[in-house]
């Protein structure tokens, strides 16, 4: 695993593939589930604050991303991904919790969320893909032709990367040197830079959230939305929509942050977790 991510203190077999995981502090569970193009060390700055408020942290690097396995055939897929955050509840003993999900780890939270609401105390969402709002123009090309990419030079594998990570926060110099090192990391090399394709950039696929407009009406579970307002790749539109057709969410927008809002206003994103669960924390 990468060695400036220390989120990450075990490994567990789930469907023949070994995921990186991370437990931390005690009391209330929360889930966190991270997007793309991340890994876990998103959390990095969120994970002592909630410590320290009071819960224990489970967190984990999805199958194909970061330090976890990158299977030669095993599907990445946002629905793929659902049975592997099933089972991971299962290997924790979590009958209950709190889930915590950003960009792709937010729809896959919402799939879990309509399958399985009964083991959901809350759900916190943000900056998602939902609806057709993906993959977003400068996403879309690669998406198409994944496998082109997956074998240009890797120096121009890594500028494009740099690129795009830079796009991800409003505050740009936020995304430099050891810090966008942390996060380019599993997404360059040898087999970085193919898995990065193949794992996660093939399924940028709306069809996975197409059902979206039909399905959240019928959700009961509280839930919070948060979005930066500067989102280069999930305009915040997406979630008033969001908002609109989930009975009794709310919505927060953060002014002067973009999609990986975990860098931008961390400390505000914490604070809001953490107040909303207070909120509907089980007594």
């Amino acid at each position: 695993m990468p060695a400036n991510n220390a989120l990450l203190n075990s490994d567990v077999l789930i469907k023949g593939c070994r995921i990186a995981t991370g437990i931390h502090g005690s009391g209330t569970p929360l889930v966190l589930v991270h997007g793309t193009p991340a890994h876990s060390v998103i959390w990095q700055t969120l994970v002592p604050v909630f410590v320290d408020a009071g819960f224990r942290v489970h967190l984990y690097d999805l199958p194909g991303f970061g330090a976890s396995e990158r299977p030669l055939t095993a599907d990445t897929s946002v629905a793929s991904q659902v049975s592997f955050l099933l089972k991971l509840l299962e290997h924790w003993q979590l009958e209950k919790t709190h889930l915590f999900g950003h960009d792709i780890g937010g729809a896959i939270s919402l799939r879990l969320a309509f399958d399985r609401p009964s083991l959901l105390q809350t759900l916190t969402l943000a900056d998602i893909p939902s609806y057709d709002s993906w993959p977003s123009s400068t996403w879309k090309d690669m998406r198409d032709n994944y496998a082109d990419y997956a074998r240009i030079p890797a120096t121009e594998h890594y500028r494009a990367m740099s690129r795009q990570l830079q796009m991800a926060v409003f505050n740009k110099h936020l995304m430099t040197e050891e810090r966008l090192e942390s996060y380019l990391a599993p997404l360059c090399g040898v087999v970085g830079q193919a898995s990065f394709y193949q794992h996660q950039v093939a399924h940028y696929n709306a069809c996975y959230t197409a059902d979206f407009a039909e399905k959240l009406p019928q959700l009961r579970l509280p839930v919070q939305i948060l979005w930066g307002a500067e989102d280069e790749w999930q305009p915040v539109e997406y979630g008033k929509r969001l908002q609109r057709d989930i009975v009794s969410s709310t919505l927060h927008i953060y002014q002067q942050a973009g999609h990986f809002l975990m860098e931008d206003v961390p400390l505000p994103v914490a604070a809001q977790l953490i107040d909303f669960v207070n909120q509907h924390n089980m007594r």
